[in-house]
């Protein structure tokens, strides 16, 4: 069984709460395709363990209302939501 993950670096409040939220089905939409990472980035590092390599950076992923960056950190074997944006409605 994989130990991939992902999380809100440093932590969902920080990330996602503060003095303006992000809208709920919005951070939905980030949760969901934070999965769909985390799925392909345990795919593609078998053993993320083990890795050695130079890793990708910071990637950006757009989703319904906004975007979020990320970076998959394979010898943590985890994708970590550093920033969440929502388009003004």
């Amino acid at each position: 069984m994989s130990s991939w993950r992902w999380e809100y670096d440093p932590d969902e409040t920080h990330v996602i709460g503060g003095d303006t939220p992000a809208p709920p089905a919005f951070v939905a939409e980030v949760e969901k395709r934070a999965a769909e990472i985390t799925r392909a980035a345990e795919a593609l590092y078998l053993d993320g363990t083990a890795y050695q390599g130079a890793g990708e950076g910071v990637q950006t992923a757009y989703v319904p209302g906004g975007m979020f960056l990320y970076p998959a950190i394979a010898r943590h074997e985890c994708v970590y939501i550093l920033q969440v944006t929502a388009w003004p409605a």
